[in-house]
């Protein structure tokens, strides 16, 4: 099983297949995703620190574009699957953004 290290919040053992969205908030991360984990809204975004992880999809490109958002560190974390062990910074989360979460994604 992969290993997922968040920065301020300690390392977890996480199913490999699993979103990364999915294993931040089940690991106690209070991660935002306002749209449900469809892409669209860029509040799940972590930093990339270190790790192993598949390229952007054109939806999570589009997504960074239409928000004007470009950084290659930063990916959604809606839109990977933990295929390997991976540590990455939440960058919105409800107690630094004071946002509530949003409805939970999908598998």
């Amino acid at each position: 099983m992969p290993y997922l290290t968040v920065n301020g919040y300690g390392t977890f053992e996480i199913e490999k297949g699993k979103k990364l969205v999915l294993a931040l908030e089940d690991s106690g991360v209070n991660i935002l995703h306002r749209c449900g984990g469809k892409a669209r809204c860029t509040t799940c975004r972590v930093e990339i620190l270190e790790g192993d992880y598949c390229e952007p999809t054109n939806t999570e490109s589009h997504a960074f574009l239409e928000k004007g958002i470009i950084d290659d560190n930063l990916r959604l974390s809606c839109q990977i699957r933990v295929d390997g062990d991976i540590n990455v910074r939440p960058i919105m989360t409800v107690e630094n953004s004071s946002i509530g979460v949003g409805p939970r994604p999908i598998n």
